[in-house]
């Protein structure tokens, strides 16, 4: 049993990109289907595929990297907000990721969305992670 799905599925991702590999299967959720394709809106992942099992369901993401120095296209991943420790934050105090060149994920009153879009509905919410 996984306490804090929304880490494992951001480590699932980090350990796949150190080990180099193209694509990474994670069991599927509702928040991590959001998930995956806000990164996949923002061009942080090649593409995506959700399947059905007899289970919950899996997630296939296909990994993005730079063509001459093989780095990936996420740079970091960062778990803000956990069980143990939420983190809340108002419209205005919504931090910006690299003074704007990445995007945080805000878990909100209208669902799942990044910083600049909570910042433009003028909502508030959970913040998920940081990614850059």
């Amino acid at each position: 049993m996984v306490t804090d799905p929304i880490a494992d599925f951001l480590t699932r991702i980090r350990n796949a990109q150190m080990a180099g590999h193209r694509l990474v299967e994670i069991p599927a959720s509702n928040l991590k289907k959001r998930i995956t394709e806000i990164l996949y809106n923002q061009g942080y992942i090649l593409k995506y595929k959700f399947e059905e099992d007899s289970k919950q369901g899996l997630i296939k993401i296909a990994l993005k990297y730079d063509l001459q120095s093989k780095l990936p296209a996420i740079r970091s991943l960062e778990r803000v907000s956990r069980p143990g420790l939420r983190q809340y934050a108002k419209p205005a105090e919504i931090k910006r990721v690299i003074n704007g060149l990445g995007i945080a994920i805000l878990s909100t009153s209208k669902g799942v969305m990044t910083d600049k879009q909570a910042k433009s509905e003028n909502v508030g919410g959970e913040v998920l992670c940081y990614i850059s």
